[in-house]
């Protein structure tokens, strides 16, 4: 991809550093608005490896993170007007939180990346600055453990202005190896970090799952579950065609379409209206939340007389809508903060069952309606 974010070069004891821009571009902006929508996302990312902002020196923080471009450019731009480096690791373009739990922002990928950077002879401190989200994918202790040991001397005679080492400080700084400091979980809140010595305040630890934040999420999993709807699309079609000795299209237009309406409707009850209500509907596990959301949409659809014209195929409805809204918001805890992955499972087995019963009872007294009833 495009690498309209570099800047320049800046010259250290390791080699020539790539420097890039703070400042996000209609290229950056426009680029986070399609990898929302799934377009181009796999090759969404930055080449691992180590920035600067700014004219960093030897005494500049170092700030780590994915090489998924939103959260490089996430970071970048909240380092504005600051002089830094950014150590990018090889997540295989998936954010920090995502690659914290798939081991991808881990210890050995974050060693690995100090090493091959030659970051010790860069910096003349022992600081590494990590998210709060990647905290579970890193070791501290063991960052430290294997950053530190013996360093032979260098001549450092020649080397460029602005890294002013002294030996011994060099040595002290790969004997006692790299201190990873978990920063904020914001990137906004960085500054006030730094000025706060390097601590992090309550407030700076709190994962805020805002109203905007879901919304900006939504299009991932909207765009992502296409083909289940299809599928869906696919088999409610050919339930909406059984019975009909003649007329088929007329029987496609008077059944299919009102049933393709639905199924959509239920989709986006689970998939947009519940993670936009989450905190707003009473009760935990997300799939209950998708079931009460379609239980509602069912009862609008009852009211505006748009859910069927015999009981049977009302109740198939109810059925289906409250399956399907119920397990699309289920997917939705793989995007939540407010999920674990021993909660998630817990739901899976709770919910997964009453899910597919309720999807098979719908399919079955439809395709009863559609045959012996119309």
């Amino acid at each position: 991809m495009r690498q309209d974010y570099l800047t320049g070069n800046i010259i250290t004891p390791a080699g020539n550093i790539p420097l890039v821009s703070t400042r996000l571009t209609f290229s950056d902006r426009l680029g986070a608005i399609r990898v929302r929508w799934l377009i181009r996302r796999n090759n969404y990312r930055v080449d691992p490896g180590l920035y600067g902002t700014g004219s960093p020196d030897n005494q500049s923080d170092v700030f780590v993170t994915a090489n998924y471009k939103l959260s490089f450019d996430h970071l970048r731009k909240n380092l504005d007007g600051m002089s830094a480096w950014i150590l990018v690791l090889d997540t295989k373009g998936v954010n920090v939180w995502c690659a914290a739990g798939k081991g991808t922002f881990g210890t050995r990928e974050l060693v690995n990346r100090i090493h091959s950077t030659n970051l010790k002879k860069i910096i003349s401190h022992n600081r590494i600055i990590v998210p709060q989200l990647g905290a579970t994918g890193v070791s501290a202790y063991k960052v430290k453990e294997l950053t530190a040991g013996e360093h032979k001397k260098e001549n450092l005679a020649g080397k460029p202005s602005g890294f002013d080492f002294s030996t011994a400080g060099q040595k002290l700084l790969i004997d006692r190896g790299f201190d990873v400091i978990f920063g904020p979980v914001r990137a906004a809140d960085i500054r006030s970090f730094l000025q706060n010595k390097y601590r992090t305040t309550d407030e700076m630890r709190k994962v805020h799952f805002t109203f905007t934040d879901r919304l900006k999420l939504v299009p991932v999993d909207l765009v992502y579950a296409r083909y289940r709807l299809l599928i869906a699309f696919a088999v409610i079609l050919i339930i909406s065609v059984l019975g009909a000795k003649d007329f088929i299209f007329q029987h496609f237009i008077e059944r299919g379409v009102p049933s393709i309406i639905r199924i959509t409707l239920a989709y986006i009850a689970g998939i947009v209206i519940t993670p936009l209500l989450l905190p707003y509907i009473p009760v935990k596990m997300f799939a209950f939340k998708g079931l009460i959301s379609g239980i509602f949409l069912c009862i609008i659809l009852l009211a505006s007389h748009n859910s069927g014209t015999h009981t049977m195929e009302v109740v198939s409805w109810f059925f289906l809508i409250a399956a399907v809204s119920s397990f699309m918001a289920m997917n939705f805890t793989g995007a939540s903060t407010f999920t674990s992955l021993s909660g998630v499972k817990k739901e899976m087995r709770v919910f997964v069952p009453i899910q597919i019963t309720l999807a098979a009872a719908g399919l079955i007294l439809l395709t009863i309606n559609n045959l012996f009833l119309n």
